[in-house]
């Protein structure tokens, strides 16, 4: 199953809304395997919070059973970060699977 450029914007919209007030734009460039390639446009050109930007989106969109992997194609994700929040979702996903509470709140933001 693949993924639509509609249904990762929609995914991302509190990021968006953020963008929308700092003139930044997301690009869905291709979706294809569920591969997404995105850039980040217009206010975040230079913008020192970038990179936590990225972050934010990296994490939301992997979360997704359709998404393999986000590629920004502006290089706004440096692989340190995309390291932290891959290790941040298996430390999840071990603690949701060894979790007996039948809680179905989302578990773990990066603020």
């Amino acid at each position: 199953m693949s993924i639509s450029a509609e249904e990762v914007l929609a995914e991302i919209g509190p990021v968006q809304e953020v963008l929308d007030a700092h003139d930044g734009v997301v690009n869905v460039i291709d979706t294809a395997d569920g591969n997404i390639m995105l850039s980040l446009e217009g206010g975040c050109t230079g913008c020192s919070s970038t990179p936590m930007t990225a972050m934010q989106i990296y994490y939301s969109l992997k979360k997704l059973d359709t998404v393999n992997d986000v590629i920004f194609v502006n290089g706004e994700l440096p692989e340190y970060m995309r390291t932290f929040i891959d290790q941040k979702m298996a430390k999840e996903a071990e603690e949701s699977a060894n979790n007996t509470d039948e809680n179905d709140e989302p578990q773990g933001e990066i603020v």
